[in-house]
């Protein structure tokens, strides 16, 4: 390819973006017009992928981490040909109902890996994306998992602190698979990046044990260089690229004019001018629109290939299977066994030890889970037996170390799922949920499955104190969308909730669960996956209810009691376990009525009152916390903060009045 060539097939992406701007009146041209020259190599000489089968297995992966760069992405995705991005969608940019949304949203349009924007997201998603890749690898050789993973980063990524996370974890796992370029343009919203930061980027990235290099991001031939080095190398690599940000525009290249707002028309005019682009806005010439058309179909033939060997692989069933994105159909009745042997038995684990005795079932029933926990294995219980850790000398097992990187566990986890081949769940207290609240929040809002094991979920974790007692975060869980939060009460409900995690193919899931042990609540089998309602009545009365007592997690046992001691004074309380609302809010009407009655209600919790006066009604009463907690042994606790049998009584008592 010549350098002539090259220069027009770039241009092509930098008038793409400036118009498709410019006609949204919004958005950011400087990056795409910056990256142009890296994307234009990485796509032409490099990455590996057909725009014909946008979902094959080994394409490499390319991550556009800068995500307000989005003009970039959907500048690529039409020139080499993915047939949903039409220049139709081009020119609504940023407009309602079209598929290119301000930043680039995962299942919005064909070739896009992961929904970025929220800076830093990409590279530690990517990291997932990476390992995922790794272990795939270990399984299924290379014959059918040789692929890279791609990131292009911005100054904003790399100062955010999760880049931090992502970078140390990718380069302890030598994940040389991964390959990240920094659109170096020294550039912010505010102005240079010299006003916010010093830091030496590729010194940065060495000390993390990565290869690291600084180059020219405007010279093609040495982006080609770097990156046939990267792709050579033991170590995941970084290229340092120095660009300039709105390249081509002769007033405002350089400076942070380009970075946010349209160029605007005469501005426009002078680019196309300098850059000796003389088509219309949205036209692309025929000869240069061939040679990225050429460029998004060079991969059928080894995607072909691939598919050959995939063929008269002896693996073909299992990868197939571990790549479908379906559970095995042995899961729910070994989960029901289980279950029967429970109800036999009746324990009463902390509901995260619980958890663990679960995960024994869905380890053995799912061979492509994927634990972890975030340098608190031995309280999340999440490594199950036979789980070998995941390490860079043998990426074979199927249990990761993360370390105390909370957000950069949640991004990596999010990677994983995307990737394909593995569910990933990974555990850490749950008031750290607000570490990694970012990425839970990009799980939700993707639609993947991912499982998040938060354990000591409210005073009950005793005399750890105040800093370690989630008594909000459970609420704001709950408050996020397609996020099912489930706190079960024992370890019927804890079985049943990881059935639910492992069966909702497009929600993310968290489990909240005890350090303290629970008693069985469900002394009866059933069949049914209760906690799947979401909300049931765990016991009922003899007669019209009197009361409903509604609880969740360890609460439930608690209510349970306070019924016992009602019952002694002749009033009728049933009990209602809510272990995930958002599963019985999705239940029917008519469901929800039965469930919670006509008597008034009661709800306990060890932790705020948001949300649940939609099912107190308008006299109910509300027994949890109001405060933060305080350090003591968990049953002083609970005595301190009035969430007791006795107040349960009282309280009752008092709606009979």
């Amino acid at each position: 390819m010549t350098d002539t060539s090259h220069n027009d097939m770039a241009n092509a992406i930098r008038a793409l973006a400036m118009d498709a701007i410019q006609r949204a009146n919004s958005g950011h041209p400087g990056a795409p017009m910056g990256m142009a020259d890296m994307a234009t190599v990485l796509f032409t000489r490099f990455l590996k992928f057909d725009a014909a089968d946008p979902k094959w297995p080994d394409r490499d992966r390319w991550v556009l981490s800068a995500g307000h760069a989005s003009m970039l992405h959907y500048s690529l995705n039409h020139l080499v040909g993915y047939k949903d991005m039409t220049m139709d969608q081009i020119k609504n940019f940023r407009q309602l109902d079209s598929i290119t949304a301000g930043h680039p949203e995962y299942g919005h349009a064909l070739g896009i890996e992961t929904t970025t924007g929220p800076l830093g997201s990409g590279i530690s998603t990517a990291v997932g994306m990476a390992l995922a890749e790794r272990m795939d690898n270990a399984r299924f050789g290379n014959g059918l998992v040789d692929h890279y993973t791609y990131v292009f980063v911005g100054d904003g990524c790399l100062m955010e602190g999760i880049s931090h996370e992502a970078i140390d974890m990718a380069g302890h796992m030598k994940l040389s698979r991964m390959i990240v370029l920094w659109d170096d343009n020294s550039i912010t919203i505010d102005g240079g990046t010299d006003m916010s930061t010093s830091t030496d980027q590729v010194a940065r990235f060495k000390a993390a044990g990565w290869d690291a290099v600084a180059i020219d991001g405007h010279d093609p031939e040495a982006i080609t260089a770097a990156i046939e080095a990267a792709r050579n190398s033991d170590k995941p690599s970084f290229i340092a690229c120095k660009t300039i940000i709105g390249y081509g525009a002769p007033n405002k290249q350089g400076t942070s004019a380009t970075h946010g707002a349209p160029l605007g028309d005469e501005e426009i005019a002078l680019t196309r001018k300098a850059l000796g682009w003389m088509a219309e806005p949205f036209e692309i010439p025929d000869d240069i629109l061939s040679a990225w058309r050429a460029a998004g179909s060079r991969g059928g033939d080894d995607r072909a290939a691939w598919a050959a060997r995939l063929e008269a692989s002896s693996e073909k069933a299992t990868f197939e299977a571990a790549h479908s994105g379906k559970i095995p159909g042995v899961l729910a009745p070994a989960i029901n066994e289980y279950k029967k042997k429970m109800v036999e038995e009746a324990p009463g684990p902390a509901t995260r030890v619980a958890s663990q005795m679960a995960l024994e079932v869905v380890n053995k029933a799912i061979p492509f889970t994927i634990g972890g926990s975030a340098d608190l294995t031995g309280s999340n219980n999440t490594k199950t037996s036979g789980m070998e850790a995941i390490t860079a000398a043998d990426f074979s097992g199927s249990y990761m170390y993360y370390g105390v990187r909370e957000h950069g566990m949640a991004a990596a986890m999010n990677g994983i799922a995307l990737h394909g081949g593995f569910i990933p769940y990974g555990g850490t207290f749950l008031v750290f949920a607000d570490y990694m609240r970012g990425s839970m929040r990009l799980s939700a809002l993707m639609g993947l499955r991912v499982g998040y094991v938060l354990t000591h979920d409210s005073i009950d974790l005793g005399e750890d104190g105040p800093t370690h007692q989630p008594v909000e975060t459970i609420a704001s869980l709950r408050a996020m969308p397609n996020m099912n939060v489930f706190r079960p009460c024992d370890v019927i409900e804890t079985a049943e909730a990881w059935q639910c995690v492992m069966e909702a193919e497009s929600t993310p899931s968290v489990l909240a669960l005890t350090r303290q042990g629970r008693p069985l609540q469900r002394t009866e089998h059933t069949d049914a996956n209760l906690t799947a309602l979401g909300g049931y009545v765990l016991r009922d009365t003899n007669g019209e209810r009197d009361v409903t007592i509604l609880a969740t997690g360890s609460e439930v046992s608690l209510a349970s009691q306070a019924a016992d001691a009602l019952a002694k004074e002749g009033i009728n309380a049933a009990v209602v376990s809510m272990p995930c609302w958002e599963l019985f809010d999705a239940q029917d009407a008519a469901y929800r009525s039965e469930v919670l009655g006509t008597a008034p209600r009661i709800a306990v919790e060890a932790a705020v009152r948001m949300g649940w006066d939609r099912y107190l009604g308008d006299n109910g009463v509300f027994i949890g916390m109001s405060s933060f907690g305080a350090s003591a042994p968990f049953k002083e606790l609970y005595k301190k903060f009035g969430i007791t049998v006795d107040a349960v009584v009282a309280a009752a008592k008092e709606l009979q009045a």
